[in-house]
């Protein structure tokens, strides 16, 4: 999204595969970890945190859930959900934490290593597919009226997964406040919104709040 363009709103579907790779142990999660493509990753835990959006408690990635419910691990399950992907502008990134949070409570409790799970973890991956929604929007007004009535799907696309499209810790909303109206002080209200205490329907009447109050001011 270049400065000086109108904001495009999208929407965004995901096509989901299960992989030929599953996990039954800590030992094979970290083996699949490591394996696992990058479509894989972004589904447990980016688009994972999409499909639990209206939890504002528990885990929000697939791993954390496993680790509890498959194998009755709460310690291990609380650093695998403490991992905020906000924090990561690649994919990369967050599975190297990923995979080394499982390999230090290995070695931690050796015996749980290869304890076979109540269920196996199966690795899947999505494909994503975007389509524009009308016509670009340029004023602040066209803007919150987009926003107001955006779906899920859109909201996940423009508030969650553009920070790896846009590698920057920020989102499409406030990027394009702060590059095309010039309101970074906007774009960081937004920003701070958070998105594991807020359902993705409340982030958006939150962001809509926060348009609205400024028209007012």
């Amino acid at each position: 999204m270049e400065d000086g363009s109108g904001f495009q709103f999208v929407t965004a579907a995901y096509l989901i595969r299960i992989n030929n790779q599953k996990a039954t142990t800590l030992n094979e999660l970290c083996v699949g970890m490591d394996h696992a493509n990058d479509a894989s990753i972004f589904y447990h835990t980016f688009q994972s945190l999409g499909r639990h959006h209206f939890l504002t408690e528990g885990f929000s990635n697939d791993f954390a859930e496993w680790a509890l419910n498959g194998l009755n691990r709460p310690v291990l399950a609380e650093r695998l959900g403490g991992l905020d992907v906000r924090d990561y502008l690649s994919i990369a990134e967050l599975r190297g934490d990923l995979a080394r949070i499982v390999r230090e409570h290995c070695d931690e409790y050796p015996r749980e290593a290869d304890v076979s799970a109540f269920e196996p973890f199966y690795f899947s991956e999505s494909a994503e597919i975007t389509v524009p929604l009308g016509k670009p929007v340029d004023t602040m007004e066209e803007f919150r009226r987009g926003l107001e009535g955006l779906s899920h799907a859109s909201l996940q696309y423009h508030f969650l997964v553009s920070r790896l499209r846009l590698q920057l810790k920020t989102n499409d909303f406030s990027y394009w406040l702060e590059m095309h109206l010039k309101r970074p002080d906007l774009g960081r209200r937004i920003e701070r919104i958070d998105i594991y205490t807020n359902t993705l329907d409340s982030a958006r009447d939150a962001m809509v709040k926060i348009l609205d109050r400024e028209g007012k001011a």
